[in-house]
């Protein structure tokens, strides 16, 4: 068993402070970035940044759905941390200035299987959520 990553990045055009500020805001912006691989998305404490917590299944694949428990942390400016409680699922989104621009960082880390589960899940997992995350992504440059 070791660890998984996928990551997927974005230049947005628009300044890192009002990118921050939407990627932050999960309780009006969130759902609105979401692909049709999430579902019942619900925030149940707080809404904007640290001590969020919000729940969603994500359908990675017509067999694959992870039931999301997410707490959230900032560690420092521009990184929100979204812990699962489900399981050793770590997401971390990094919001930097690019100029007049911003550079947007989606990085998922997970504790992947053993044997050969473990060979395809690091294979093709990071793709799959990469797909995902460009999805998510597109909509947060089309929403600013």
């Amino acid at each position: 068993m070791g660890k998984v990553t996928a990551t997927a990045e974005r230049t947005i055009d628009a300044p890192a402070d009002k990118v921050r500020a939407l990627v932050a805001d999960y309780a009006e912006t969130r759902p609105k970035l979401l692909t049709e691989h999430y579902r019942d998305y619900e925030v149940t404490e707080g809404g904007v940044g640290a001590g969020t917590k919000a729940r969603w299944k994500l359908q990675a694949t017509s067999k694959r759905v992870r039931d999301v428990k997410a707490t959230v942390t900032e560690p420092k400016p521009g990184v929100l941390v979204e812990t699962d409680a489900n399981s050793s699922m770590v997401t971390t989104w990094t919001v930097t200035e690019a100029g007049d621009r911003s550079h947007v960082k989606i990085e998922t880390t997970w504790d992947g299987a053993g044997g050969i589960g473990g060979f395809f899940e690091k294979t093709f997992a990071p793709g799959g959520l990469k797909k995902i995350y460009d999805g998510v992504l597109r909509k947060l440059a089309e929403i600013v």
